[in-house]
């Protein structure tokens, strides 16, 4: 019997206590070994639209819901007993009469009329507002997903009630919906063959999972708030398992899903190439660290797979193949290269230029290239340098920068940049030791970074994948890839639904960037399209004549969340630099 669990479980599985999910989890490891038990307390569900629900009694007062066939048996939901009741006799699961795929509908008689939102303020009189989809066919709609019974219901929203609307459809048709609402032109799912399985198809699989083992259910029941390392959108599955001819580059705003196609990636190609080893790397260790420990949640009950698999940082990566074909290294300090900049410009040429400029112009262009000479100096392209430099400048210049580099070796020091220039270079002596490399966050990468990885293999198909979104840069100037090595024209996809920003929240912090962002060889990002996949309450924007206003507002909210109830440590205060950090210690 094929066991399933569905979103929509682990979803409801973490609004119960800590105890609470401890009996429900104890209940569906039994179903999972034999719910032909005695001890499997069935009820069937008489009001139920969908005659496949039963009750599987947890505790005196919680339910599961199952889907029970002859051959499946599916988790659906988990509640107290009124609540569970009702969820299950509101919904029924069928194959959709179009795409073929397996919906968990929300059974339209069930529903209360769709009104506009109690957040959304109403003025009356008002004109009535144009329906968004009075256009759209029942075939066309019915070929992007939507419910048979929820047609009427699309063809009369407009803007006030769209997203009510798409909070009761299956998940597909609410994306296609927000979509075109938004000017963009959805993919069409694919149709099934009449014979296919409804739950094979890729929408279905998004929210239905095969249960294969015990080991694969505790990881899901352990972990249900990242349900998203599982259900995989068809879009994202799709680029998991693609073909790459060479480098390729996954983006997308924040919440789009991009580490977990990273870590999928991983796994995929560590499943399909028994032989080969996979790096999945990033730029810092915390982030490492995190990533590992998706892994092993993940793919944690395969270990030939997690044996396959390496997880860094892309620095402590380039130091541990380093110091494996180069031995020990002492990497000099920020406060060591900063104290000999200092003193080799104190000893040269009077010039103009700051502390603060020459450690830049060292980090940013003469370490991150690794220049080695005058002439690479000078023919160098400053690219977001914001101080122009010109040839009798740069000579100065360089004269300060040839001896911080003297000075160096002399003390038998490298930087983190000259690490990864020397392993690249080893790299045509003594191959690199992964067939694959995945990186995450790949918009921080740098110069000598990105050097390092193209060295591994950005000639071969499918060797180097990247994740990140350009709209996220925050640590390094732009370059062009393309320089060293890496192409990703042709080979550059964008994720466009958003899984942890409401539609609210994500609309408003997209007026901060333009509709599309381009990398500096013309691979442009387009940023429109994209859609949340819940609802929620719009973000409250104040402004203020000064500070001391400011900070008084502040400090009101702080202590009315209080008041309602919320703990400090449930509250977050972001500022934008350290300076601020004082002034709002003291409204906190």
């Amino acid at each position: 019997m094929e066991f399933r669990i569905a979103d929509t479980f682990t979803d409801s599985l973490t609004k119960l206590t800590a105890q609470e999910q401890k009996a429900v989890k104890t209940t569906a490891f039994d179903l999972q070994l034999d719910p032909s038990s005695p001890g499997m307390k069935f009820h069937k569900l008489d009001k139920a639209r969908d005659t496949r629900f039963w009750s599987v009694r947890v505790s005196s007062d919680i339910r599961l819901i199952v889907h029970r066939t002859d051959g499946s048996l599916m988790l659906c939901y988990v509640d107290h007993h009124d609540p569970a009741y009702k969820w299950a006799e509101c919904r029924k699961i069928e194959r959709h009469p179009r795409t073929g795929a397996a919906q968990l509908v929300e059974v339209r008689e069930s529903v209360e009329e769709i009104k506009v939102p109690k957040y959304v303020e109403v003025e009356q009189p008002k004109p009535l507002k144009p329906r968004l989809f009075a256009r759209y066919s029942e075939d066309e709609l019915l070929a992007y997903g939507v419910p048979a019974e929820w047609i009427d219901d699309v063809h009369a929203a407009t803007e006030d009630s769209l997203l009510e609307l798409a909070d009761h459809l299956p998940r597909e048709a609410a994306e296609a919906l927000l979509q075109l609402a938004t000017g963009s032109r959805p993919d069409v799912p694919r149709e099934a063959a009449p014979e296919a399985d409804p739950f094979e198809h890729p929408d279905a699989q998004r929210r239905f999972r095969v249960v294969s083992n015990v080991a694969e259910l505790q990881r899901a029941l352990d972990f249900p708030w990242e349900k998203w390392t599982v259900f995989l959108h068809p879009a994202q599955r799709e680029l998991v398992e693609r073909n790459f001819t060479g480098p390729a580059r996954i983006a997308g705003s924040a919440g789009t899903g991009k580490t977990i196609v990273a870590l999928h990636r991983a796994v995929f190609l560590a499943r399909k190439h028994a032989q080969a080893s996979v790096l999945l790397a990033t730029f810092s260790e915390t982030l490492a660290s995190a990533l590992q420990t998706r892994l092993g949640r993940l793919a944690g009950n395969e270990p030939a797979v997690m044996n396959r698999i390496q997880v860094h940082s892309l620095n402590s990566i380039g130091l541990k193949l380093y110091e494996e074909r180069a031995g020990s290294a002492r990497i000099a300090s920020e406060h060591e290269i900063r104290g000999l900049i200092r003193t080799a410009s104190a000893q040269g040429d009077a010039h103009r230029f700051s502390d603060q400029f020459l450690w830049s112009e060292w980090q940013e262009v003469v370490d991150a290239w690794q220049l080695k000479s005058w002439d690479d100096y000078r023919d160098v392209s400053r690219l977001g340098r914001k101080t122009r430099v010109g040839e009798k400048q740069r000579q100065l210049l360089w004269k300060i920068f040839a001896e911080v580099q003297s000075q160096l070796q002399a003390g038998n020091l490298v930087t983190q940049s000259m690490i990864f220039d020397r392993v690249a270079g080893d790299f045509s002596r003594r191959p690199a030791p992964f067939d694959f490399v995945v990186i995450d966050e790949a918009q921080d990468i740098g110069i000598p970074e990105l050097k390092f990885v193209s060295a591994m293999g950005a000639s071969k198909p499918n060797s180097l994948f990247f994740t990140g979104d350009l709209g996220q840069r925050i640590f390094q100037p732009a370059f062009s890839w393309k320089s060293l090595g890496i192409d990703i024209r042709g080979r550059s996809h964008t994720l466009r639904i958003n899984y942890r920003t409401s539609h609210q929240i994500r609309q408003s912090a997209d007026r901060l960037l333009p509709a599309a962002l381009s990398d500096v060889d013309g691979n442009t990002e387009s940023r429109t399209g994209t859609v949340s996949v819940f609802n929620g309450l719009p973000p409250t924007i104040s402004t203020f004549d000064n500070s001391k206003d400011e900070s008084q507002a502040v400090a009101d909210w702080l202590r009315s969340l209080i008041k309602d109830g919320f703990q400090p440590h449930e509250i977050g205060i972001f500022v934008r630099s350290k300076a601020q950090l004082v002034s709002v210690s003291k409204v906190s």
